[in-house]
């Protein structure tokens, strides 16, 4: 079987995607204990599948955790937990792109993705006030657990 390329969009190649699937997230809803939720949260906030939502969503988990409301565990949970990429939590946080994406959307004429509507929440804009580090805290690395 040959595999096909997409056709180009705007003069961008966009290859078929051949990642493995990613499992749909499943809410728990009301069924998990909130000390539980709060540990996995933690837990999950450590442990990205990059270094840079690492340190920003472990730094924040440390802070703010224990003091957000149900509500806002729950939009935090989907927040970390549904999008399928991690870079696009880090580009919606920090407003930012890395380098050689910066360099092609200067060259495309491209812009960086506002926050879906969904993740658009008060959750986000504590994410990103913390991500601006306006006490300029260092930041090298995760909170310790204890």
């Amino acid at each position: 079987m040959i595999e096909r390329k997409r056709k180009p969009r705007n003069g961008i190649v966009d290859p078929p995607d051949v990642s493995p699937p990613i499992p749909e997230y499943i809410d728990r809803g009301n069924k998990e204990p909130l000390e539980q939720k709060k540990a996995r949260l933690l837990y999950q906030s450590r442990k990205r599948g990059m270094t840079e939502n690492g340190l920003l969503l472990s730094t924040f988990a440390a802070l703010h955790l224990e003091k957000l409301t149900e509500s806002q565990l729950k939009m935090y949970d989907s927040l970390i937990n549904k999008p399928t990429n991690d870079w696009d939590i880090y580009y919606w946080i920090t407003g930012k792109l890395h380098l050689h994406i910066c360099l092609w959307a200067i060259i495309s004429h491209l812009e960086t993705k506002p926050t879906p509507a969904q993740y658009d929440n008060e959750i986000m804009d504590m994410l990103k006030q913390h991500t601006k580090n306006e006490d300029r805290q260092v930041r090298l690395q995760q909170p310790t657990l204890y």
